[in-house]
C-alpha cells in the first residue's frame, strides 16, 4: 500500500500542461520571395501575427521536460511504503447517556464509513469499544469492523449526563500516543480531553416526557401524579392510559401540552394492585414515556412511650407528625422507645431509644456558655443558639458516647451506641442530658428536626419490607439481616426477569438501582425486603435542543504514518534521474537539429537582351 506523506506535492502536476503549451506554441513562417534558391538557407523566420497555437511537434525536449516534471512530483510527495506487521489502534468511547438510544443506528452508520479510514497506512486495525460511564466495560476488542458494529445491535445506552474524560483517558492509554481516541456522542463540544476526536451525530428533536410522581391520600384513596414536560419549541398532543398487572389498559386520555410547559396528569392507584404502568403515547425517545409504579409503603416503626404525663405531649406530636408510626404498649416488641430518666432507677433500655432528663428539683440557674454542635448527620445545618437550658441532673456518659452538642463543657446532646448481643440486634440511644420541661428546646425546630432524623436512621436500620418508587440509578440502601445472602432481581416493564444476582449478607447492604425502567425485588431467605418501581427522570437526557451534527475525525498523524510506514528508499535515483532529464532537455534544446526556414520560390526571371 502506497501513502503519500506530502499530498500537497501533486500541485506539481501542473507543470505538465504548461509544458504541452510551450511545446504547442510556435513561429508562423513568412513568405519571402526569392529569385535564386541557394538564399533560402539565409532566410529568417520572423513572425507575422504572433505566437499561435499549431501542431505539437514531438522532440526530446518535450519528453525530457515531461519526465522532469513527473519525477519532481514523484519526489516531492514523498512516498512511503506500508510495513508488514504494522497495526493502527482505535479506541472509541461511546457516551452512554440515555440520549443516545434514539442515535443509535445513526451512529452505527457513521462508524461504518468512518472507521476504514482511521485505519490509515496500517496493515492491520486494534479496534476497542468502550462506554463512557459505569465501570468503563469494554463493549469490544479485536480487529474486525463488523463484529464491532454488531455489538451496537445489542447496545442499549441509558445512564445520565457525566463527564467521559476518565473513559478517554482509559482509551489513550489504551492504544498509546500514536493511536486515535474518537468519542461518539450526540451534542458537539468545543475541546476534548487527551487529544480525542469528536464524533457527534445528535440532532434536534421533540420530546414530551414524564419527569417525577409523588402520591398522596385523597379521599381515603391512593392517589399518584405524575409531571409531564415538553421539551420542544411547539405545541404537543399526547395521550396516556394505565396499564394495570393483568396487562388490562384504560381508555387512552388525551391532553395538550404547550412549548416548554408542564402538565400534570393523575387518577387514584387500582385498589388491591401490586403495580402499574402509566404509559404516554411514544414520540422517538421512548425511554421516558413509561412510568412504573408500586404503592409506597414505608416501615412501620412501632413507638412505645413510658415516659412521665410530662412528656406525653411529644409523643404524641411524634406520632401525628412522622409516617407509618404505631403506637406500642409492648416495650420488647416496639421499635423505638421515648424514655424519661429517673435518677432514682437508672437503669436503661438496651433498645433503641431517645432518653430524657426528667428532674423534679426546683429549676436550676440558666447555662452560661457557648452552644457548639458537632459534625454529624443529626446535628448538621442546625441552628441551636436560641436554645435554654436549666441547669438539671445530668445522664451518665460513657467514653464510646459520640457528643452532638456541647454547652461550654456540658455535653447537650449525645448519641450511645449498643453492639448487638446473642438474641438481641444492635441499638442507638439519643440521649437528651437536661430537662426539657426545664428548656425551650420543644419550641425549637432544630429539636424537632434531630429527633426525626433519629427515628429515620432508626426505620433505615429495621429489617422489613420496604415498598418505594426510585428513579434510575439512584442509591438505595437497604437493612439485612447478618444472613444468609440476599436475592437480587430486576423486572422489566412486563415483569419479565431482566438480571438475577446475589448480594453479600451486611447490616446495610447499599446498591443502586439500574439504569433502565423496571421493578426491583430484593429477597433474603423467605423474608420480602424491597419492592420498588424505577423511572426515568433526567430532564437533561430528555432534552434534545442542543444535540446536532458535528464529525471533526482527522486522518492519521504525521507520527502513525512514519511509525507504519517506511520511505522510498530509491528518492537518490529519481533525483539523479531528474538532473538527467534537465541536462538532456537543454543539450537539444541548445545544439540539437533546426528545422530548415520555409519559403515560397518564384521562376527565375528570363534574361532579355
Amino acid at each position: 500500500m502506497l501513502t503519500l506523506a506530502n499530498p500537497a506535492g501533486l500541485w506539481a502536476l501542473l507543470g505538465l500542461p504548461a509544458v504541452l503549451a510551450i511545446h504547442f506554441l510556435q513561429r508562423r513562417a513568412k513568405d519571402l520571395p526569392i529569385s535564386t534558391l541557394f538564399l533560402l538557407e539565409k532566410t529568417q523566420r520572423e513572425s507575422i501575427s504572433g505566437r499561435r497555437f499549431d501542431r505539437l511537434m514531438n522532440s526530446v525536449p518535450l519528453w525530457m521536460q515531461l519526465l522532469a516534471v513527473l519525477l519532481l512530483t514523484w519526489v516531492l510527495t514523498e512516498p512511503r511504503y506500508q510495513k508488514a506487521r504494522s497495526t493502527q489502534r482505535v479506541a472509541v468511547v461511546l457516551d452512554s447517556s440515555a440520549s443516545m438510544s434514539v442515535f443509535r443506528d445513526h451512529l452505527k452508520e457513521e462508524l461504518a464509513k468512518q472507521l476504514p479510514d482511521l485505519q490509515g497506512p496500517a496493515a492491520a486495525l486494534e479496534l476497542t469499544l468502550l462506554e463512557s460511564t459505569g465501570n468503563l466495560a469494554k463493549l469490544y476488542t479485536g480487529d474486525s469492523i463488523e463484529d464491532a458494529l454488531a455489538t451496537l445491535d445489542s447496545w442499549n445506552p441509558s445512564a445520565g449526563l457525566a463527564d467521559p474524560t476518565a473513559a478517554l483517558r482509559l482509551g489513550r492509554s489504551l492504544v498509546g500516543r500514536e493511536g486515535t481516541v474518537v468519542y461518539a456522542t450526540d451534542t458537539p463540544q468545543e475541546a476534548l480531553a487527551f487529544d480525542a476526536q469528536l464524533l457527534a451525530v445528535g440532532e434536534a428533536i421533540d420530546n414530551v416526557g414524564i419527569t417525577g410522581v409523588r402520591f398522596e391520600q385523597k379521599e381515603g384513596a391512593l392517589t399518584w401524579n405524575a409531571v409531564v414536560r415538553n421539551y420542544s419549541e411547539r405545541q404537543a398532543e399526547r395521550t396516556w392510559s394505565l396499564v394495570l398487572p393483568d396487562g388490562k389498559r384504560t381508555e387512552p386520555k388525551p391532553f395538550e401540552i404547550g412549548a416548554g410547559a408542564l402538565v400534570s396528569i393523575q387518577a387514584a392507584f387500582p385498589e388491591n394492585a401490586e403495580h402499574a404502568v402509566v404509559e404516554l403515547s411514544p414520540d422517538r425517545f421512548t425511554i421516558d414515556d413509561r412510568l412504573p409504579l408500586v404503592p409506597p409503603a414505608p416501615k412501620a416503626i412501632k413507638l412505645f412511650s413510658a415516659t412521665s404525663p410530662e412528656f406525653a405531649k411529644l409523643a404524641g406530636r411524634m406520632t401525628k407528625s412522622l409516617d407509618a408510626i404505631e403506637p406500642s404498649n409492648d416495650a420488647s416488641q416496639s421499635d423505638l422507645a421515648l424514655i424519661s430518666y429517673d435518677p432514682l432507677d437508672p437503669a436503661l433500655p438496651e433498645g433503641n431509644a431517645a432518653i430524657f432528663v426528667n428532674d423534679t428539683a426546683r429549676p436550676g440557674s440558666y447555662l452560661k456558655g457557648g452552644i457548639v454542635a458537632e459534625s454529624h448527620p443529626l446535628v448538621a445545618g442546625l441552628n441551636w443558639q436560641s436554645l435554654l437550658v436549666r441547669e438539671s441532673i445530668q445522664l451518665e456518659r460513657l467514653a464510646t458516647d459520640d457528643v452532638l452538642l456541647w454547652q461550654d463543657t456540658r455535653p447537650l446532646i449525645f448519641l450511645r451506641q449498643i453492639p448487638a448481643a446473642e438474641g438481641r440486634p444492635e441499638a442507638r440511644q439519643l440521649c437528651f442530658n437536661f430537662d426539657l420541661n426545664k428548656s425551650n428546646a420543644a419550641r425549637q425546630p432544630a429539636f424537632i428536626i434531630c429527633l426525626h432524623r433519629f427515628v429515620e436512621s432508626i426505620r433505615e436500620r429495621k429489617v422489613a419490607l420496604v415498598r418505594e418508587n426510585y428513579e434510575t440509578s439512584q442509591p438505595i440502601q437497604l437493612a439485612a439481616r447478618a444472613e444468609p445472602p440476599l436475592t437480587y432481581r430486576d423486572f422489566d416493564l412486563d415483569v419479565e426477569v431482566l438480571v438475577q444476582r446475589t448480594l453479600p449478607a451486611a447490616r446495610l447492604v447499599r446498591f443502586r438501582a439500574p439504569a433502565a425502567p423496571g421493578f426491583v425485588q430484593v429477597t433474603q431467605g423467605e423474608d420480602k425486603l424491597l419492592k420498588a418501581a424505577v423511572y426515568f427522570a433526567d430532564t437533561r437526557e430528555a432534552d434534545f435542543r442542543q444535540c446536532d451534527t458535528d464529525i471533526s475525525l482527522g486522518g492519521s498523524s504525521a507520527a502513525a504514518v512514519e511509525r507504519h510506514t517506511e520511505e522510498d528508499h530509491w528518492w537518490r535515483l529519481w533525483i539523479l534521474l531528474l538532473l538527467a532529464a534537465i541536462l538532456v532537455s537543454w543539450y537539444f534544446s541548445k545544439d540539437g537539429p533546426r528545422e530548415k526556414p520555409e519559403a515560397t520560390t518564384s521562376p527565375e526571371p528570363t534574361p532579355t537582351g
